[in-house]
């Protein structure tokens, strides 16, 4: 089985690396990547990888974020191209987790019937920037169920079986496609996100959101984005900020009352690989403990009314995209019409 993974990146060299690395160890064999005008380090980082011949590149110098058409494009490419079996659309703040086995032990268990199977986000919060490398010190997440429309929704993902015809939808929640029916219900991946990881990191992502989205407006503006473009816009960026970051007293009261919980799978992970670096080995996935999966359970309980959303989303985008057909169409049958009558 030979699985594949998508990245579109723009601006992201604090974290990159970290995210190719972790997922080449956890069982992705190669990457595509989408660069879109990054000026941080991000593109050489890619064409390291690139020149390691484990990552397709793909330079992208538009400005309006057209992220489904993006990484639609290379999940078509890990299917024609580079002979893949599944793709895992993922961002470059985003650290997939198998918790029920290996990403082969787990896609191999998929009935042939459905060709999608979930993930689910579990959100870490913003530290104090007492340590330059963000998975050292960010080791809280939130752990309470939060709908669609908060910006830590408990969302799902989804990989998906290679298919040439496939369409990522917005966000990379769903893939469809011929046969890409999702196992709903399920969720044998954590997907561990990591959103803003610094003042000047945050700052740069919201901004260039921002503007990229004004370039694109069908595709609407989240509310936190528009509210930390215009703090930057009024000098104040700090003051949007700093609400963001947990202090050590704000995690203790999280932890008392259950809504935060301190993991550190991820930073031992990535100190595991750095120990190791050179032999080829690959990381190993403990499997829960029954405490630890219902905990998750209770986390995922959101997901339902989330899919419920993203579905009716699509409907909706679809009949758009349908209107849009029969009006550019409808011109050209009158103007036959008219040509025949004038015959």
């Amino acid at each position: 089985m030979k699985l594949a993974m998508t990245l579109l990146a723009r601006d992201e060299a604090d974290v990159v690396d970290a995210q190719i690395a972790f997922h080449l160890h956890a069982g992705v064999d190669v990457v595509v990547a989408t660069d879109n005008r990054s000026e941080d380090g991000t593109t050489e980082i890619l064409e390291r990888y690139e020149r390691e011949g484990v990552l397709h590149l793909i330079r992208e110098e538009a400005d309006d974020l057209r992220q489904s058409e993006w990484v639609t494009r290379m999940a078509r490419i890990a299917a024609t191209d580079l002979g893949a079996d599944w793709v895992l659309n993922a961002d470059a703040d985003e650290f997939w987790w198998p918790r029920a086995g290996t990403f082969e032990e787990i896609l191999g268990s998929i009935p042939d019937r459905f060709g999608a199977v979930r993930g689910a986000w579990r959100n870490f919060v913003p530290r104090p920037e007492d340590e330059p490398f963000f998975a050292e010190r960010m080791t809280v997440r939130y752990c309470l169920p939060t709908y669609l429309d908060d910006p830590l929704a408990t969302v799902f993902k989804a990989i998906h079986r290679a298919r040439a015809d496939v369409r990522v939808g917005r966000g990379n929640h769903e893939a469809f496609g011929d046969g890409l029916v999702p196992l709903r219900g399920w969720y044998p991946i954590e997907i561990f996100h990591f959103p803003v990881r610094s003042k000047e990191q945050g700052r740069r992502k919201y901004v260039t959101q921002y503007l990229a989205l004004a370039r694109n407006p069908d595709k609407g503006t989240p509310g936190q984005i528009v509210e930390a473009y215009q703090a930057d816009m009024a000098g104040c960026f700090d003051s949007f900020y700093e609400p963001l970051v947990l202090t050590d007293e704000a995690l203790e009261v999280g932890l008392a009352r259950g809504e935060l919980a301190v993991d550190t799978r991820l930073r031992d992970a990535l100190r595991t690989m750095e120990r190791e670096a050179g032999d080829g080995s690959k990381l190993a996935f403990e499997r829960p403990a029954l405490t630890e999966d219902a905990l998750f359970a209770s986390e995922v309980s959101a997901i339902p009314e989330s899919d419920a959303a993203l579905w009716l989303e699509e409907r909706a985008a679809a009949l758009e995209r349908g209107i849009a057909t029969l009006e550019r169409s409808a011109p050209a049958r009158l103007r036959r019409k008219l040509g025949r009558l004038g015959r």
